[in-house]
């Protein structure tokens, strides 16, 4: 997929473009994307996207569900072949909506604007759909998916019910991060782990010991502080099951397919590997959700 940061960088041609934040790439996300891939195939389907999340530049607090490069990896499975993020600013915020058509999506061929029934733009978010008809732009209006949102996928991940999230999702829940070095306690124990750097704005499921898959093996993943030892700074750890190799330095994907327990302190070492070999055994045992 090719991947631009300012309208100039893509030809000017008639184009469907898919128009919203796009976090998560839920099955409402879906939705919009196969309309424009599919509804005119006289146009090039394109995606224009924003970055950083609109909500945390006006000055909420957002915990997202996927890093940019995620979401466009997830963009590009899903079909699309052009994508053209907006760096999001408040004086993209304050722009009046006749601007935000002329600036951005005139000048690379827009004809036909898919988005959200609920997508708002411009000062004061004054812009809606019937807005870019008013432009002379064609709409697609997608209808809300009732109880889809990426709102509602933070709550489900924020609490631990990665499942729940999953069947809104349309797949597994994620923990994208990079391996870096840990305590090295899982080794000595048996069961070594690789231990995640995750970007701070990234949204982590509530603490809890998860069965899901890594590089392709299933993981056994530890979300917490590790109270066993005392800790206090969260720690993202999978044990990859019948892996062998060094993934030091490099990005690693998480699925998160069913919470096994929380995470707590045991009475013994010994006490604690034994638990760890029963969430193994349940981990070989987990289904993918989705």
């Amino acid at each position: 997929m090719k991947v631009v940061h300012a309208p100039g960088e893509l030809e000017a041609r008639p184009r469907a473009v898919a128009l919203g934040t796009f976090d998560g790439v839920h099955l409402g996300h879906r939705r919009v994307l196969e309309t424009a891939l599919s509804t005119a195939p006289a146009l090039t389907p394109t995606v224009v996207t924003f970055w950083p999340h609109p909500r945390t530049v006006l000055g909420n607090e957002v915990r997202l569900l996927t890093t940019l490069e995620r979401r466009l990896e997830l963009l590009a499975e899903a079909g699309v072949e052009e994508t053209l993020v907006v760096g999001f600013t408040l004086e993209l915020a304050r722009m009046e909506p006749d601007a935000f058509v002329d600036e951005l999506l005139r000048p690379i061929g827009t004809e036909l604007v898919v988005a959200g029934a609920d997508f708002r733009f411009g000062r004061g978010r004054r812009g809606d759909l019937a807005t870019f008809e008013e432009l002379g732009l064609s709409v697609e209006r997608i209808e809300l998916v009732p109880g889809i949102s990426s709102t509602a996928i933070r709550e489900l991940v924020g609490a631990g019910d990665v499942e729940g999230a999953a069947r809104l999702l349309g797949r597994p829940a994620e923990v994208d991060g990079t391996v870096v070095s840990g305590d090295a306690r899982g080794g000595t124990l048996g069961y070594p782990t690789a231990n995640l750097r995750v970007d701070p704005d990234l949204l982590v499921p509530a603490y809890g010991i998860y069965a899901g898959r890594a590089a392709g093996h299933r993981a056994a993943v530890s979300i917490g502080t590790n109270p066993h030892y005392g800790g206090s700074e969260r720690r993202v750890e999978a044990f990859l099951l019948d892996f062998e190799g060094d993934l030091y330095g490099e990005r690693l994907i998480v699925e998160l397919w069913r919470r096994l327990r929380e995470e707590r302190a045991f009475a013994s070492e010994d006490e604690l590997v034994a638990q760890i070999t029963l969430d193994v055994e349940a981990t070989r045992a987990a289904e993918r959700p989705i």
